[in-house]
């Protein structure tokens, strides 16, 4: 079982929410987020709170972290946050292209973080939960959910989908690119413990999105409960949106490299027809089933099959990612830890294959295109607690920031 709670969300005023909202701190551009900080309420001053701090400051200072809490705590000042006056869970609604997933808003505790009934499925860097630690410990607050999701619960959803049609939402609201998003809150005190009650009945949360988000949320939990010899606090759980698996939609995450390590097209091309089935074709395709990729080569474009002697049973070798690295990136392309080597990018997303004609015309020379990952592959992973490779996962529509804040 796992333990959820309803928390006192500060939130913005229903009249304020489409100018305080926006993407997460960690898919935002330069470009986006000088956009976004000339409106002085937008939620991007508090996530990316160095835009207020000039050029040449380092989003990492601890003047950064300082110019964020500040930043919140004069949005609750000014009125343009507002902590509720009682705990309570939220429904979260996204449509997005007629597609729906509708996500519990609460709290889940650390210890479950600790003891795996929330899983992982990707490794974390240092550098990045240093970041979410300072920022979340210093701000005293949560200021962005994470992304979970539960196997099929049959009670869960009916709960949720009652609610929805029995009661009028705080927001309905659409974002420029063209995502629905509707909230509604539950205050109802019979309704809070029906939720607890029927989380008690899930084994096994998983994370989507926001790995960075939970191992900070939990180190910082844990680091207040020292501090405060072991006392019961907020600091103990952390704020996510719960969805279930089978409404959320997962897009490719794409991988473009700087150069071929050497080889030129046509060597390339035979040391992959090792593993491969290569063929030319005339227009880009994305990938139909699992075990295809789509190569791009400047202007030449092919479709890889992997050949049937790559593919084996363990739950992470057969990703396709997996097979890109193992066979392709790392002994080809010399591409040995995708997290940090400087010749890869990753793209994902509505503008992804933009993007990577943008930069195969400009310094990068070859671009691989994924089938998605899918939903049971990530439960399978995450059930025999494996780790996927780096960037495996692209989900969509991505979770807005500043609808909610959890004090800690």
């Amino acid at each position: 079982m796992v333990a959820i709670k309803p928390f006192k969300a500060i939130r913005p005023k229903a009249d304020k929410v489409e100018e305080v909202v926006c993407p997460p701190y960690d898919v935002l551009e330069k470009n986006t987020i000088d956009k976004l900080a000339d409106n002085p309420i937008n939620f991007v001053h508090i996530i990316r709170s160095e835009v207020d701090l000039g050029e040449g400051v380092n989003p990492h200072d601890d003047i950064v972290y300082a110019k964020a809490s500040d930043n919140l705590n004069k949005f609750q000042e000014d009125g343009i946050l507002v902590e509720e006056e009682s705990v309570c869970f939220y429904i979260y609604r996204q449509i997005r292209r007629g597609r729906v997933q509708n996500g519990l808003v609460g709290c889940v505790n650390i210890d479950d973080y600790v003891d795996e009934k929330i899983r992982k499925h990707e490794l974390t860097r240092i550098d990045k939960e240093k970041d979410r630690i300072n920022h979340f410990h210093i701000c005293n607050a949560q200021t962005e959910p994470v992304f979970l999701f539960y196997e099929k619960s049959l009670l869960i959803n009916n709960l949720i989908n009652n609610y929805t049609e029995d009661n009028f939402p705080i927001y309905d609201f659409v974002t420029s690119d063209e995502v629905k998003h509707i909230v509604w809150k539950i205050s109802d005190e019979a309704i809070l413990q029906n939720i607890i009650g029927a989380f008690q009945e899930i084994d096994i949360l998983y994370i989507a999105d926001g790995h960075h988000r939970s191992a900070s949320a939990a180190k910082v939990g844990l680091l207040k409960r020292e501090e405060n010899n072991g006392a019961s606090g907020e600091y103990e759980h952390f704020q996510a949106v719960i969805f279930p698996a089978e409404e959320l939609l997962i897009m490719p995450y794409n991988r473009v490299v700087k150069d071929l390590n050497g080889h030129s097209e046509e060597q390339f091309i035979k040391l992959l027809q090792n593993d491969f089935i290569v063929k030319k074709i005339e227009t880009i395709e994305e990938p139909k089933q699992k075990g295809d990729f789509t190569m791009i080569i400047k202007n030449n474009v092919y479709s890889l099959t992997v050949k049937e002697h790559n593919i084996c049973d363990d739950v992470v070798s057969k990703l396709d990612a997996s097979i890109l690295q193992n066979k392709v990136l790392s002994p080809l392309l010399g591409i040995e830890d995708p997290r940090t080597d400087p010749n890869i990018e990753f793209y994902g997303g509505d503008d992804m294959l933009e993007n990577i004609t943008d930069r195969l015309n400009n310094d990068m020379k070859v671009a691989f295109l994924l089938y998605p990952t899918q939903i049971n592959e990530i439960i399978s992973v995450s059930r025999e607690k494996k780790i996927m490779p780096p960037k495996s996962t692209w989900f969509e529509p991505k979770l807005l920031s500043g609808l909610f804040v959890h004090r800690i």
